[in-house]
């Protein structure tokens, strides 16, 4: 049976499709700037440890030179060198913790990190709404740290997060689990 055209109580006809990001006009970020963002927090991170590397590879060094060279380092003999260098581990430690709160407030704010907001893009929800600090840090952090501590499949997962990038949709596996796309800001 067919509704009349002129039924004012028929329901109203029309096309219902979900936009995409890609239908939105978003210009998604280019695997080299999100690459070079990952390299720039990276660097933050690491830069300021630098000396305590040095002082405290010598000492691995020397005690295994003294040791005879026998047996794997213990990770636990890495951080308890790296904290014998004294001041330069602690300078180390608070320039972490600084850059660190610098990057959580960005984040939250607008979902850049340091190396993200140098490159200008930024992290959004594929409905381009912004992207909460939790979300970020629990869906798209923490989960991909958690998964990357799993024999085995972590080096895998890894392998596989990163490659994704150079796809045409331009997300990692962290972005599907957390729902998110990197966007020019």
């Amino acid at each position: 049976m067919a509704t009349p055209s002129n039924n004012s109580y028929a329901p109203p006809k029309s096309v219902v499709a979900d936009a995409t990001a890609d239908d939105a006009g978003v210009t998604k970020a280019t695997a080299g700037s999100r690459l070079g963002a990952a390299t720039i927090d990276g660097l933050i991170l690491s830069i300021p440890f630098i000396p305590c590397y040095v002082v405290a590879f010598r000492a691995l060094v020397i005690s295994r030179v003294t040791a005879g060279g026998q047996g794997g380092t213990n990770p636990f003999a890495v951080w308890s060198a790296m904290a014998a260098t004294g001041s330069w581990f602690y300078v180390g430690v608070a320039a972490a913790i600084v850059s660190l709160s610098v990057t959580t407030v960005l984040v939250h704010r607008n979902g850049q990190t340091i190396g993200k907001k140098l490159l200008g893009i930024k992290v959004v929800r594929t409905d381009e709404s912004r992207a909460t600090l939790a979300r970020i840090f629990w869906l798209r952090y923490l989960v991909s740290t958690l998964l990357s501590f799993i024999p085995g499949v972590g080096s895998v997962y890894g392998l596989i997060d990163l490659v994704m990038i150079f796809g045409k949709a331009r997300r990692c596996c962290h972005d599907y689990i957390a729902d998110t796309i990197v966007i020019r800001a």
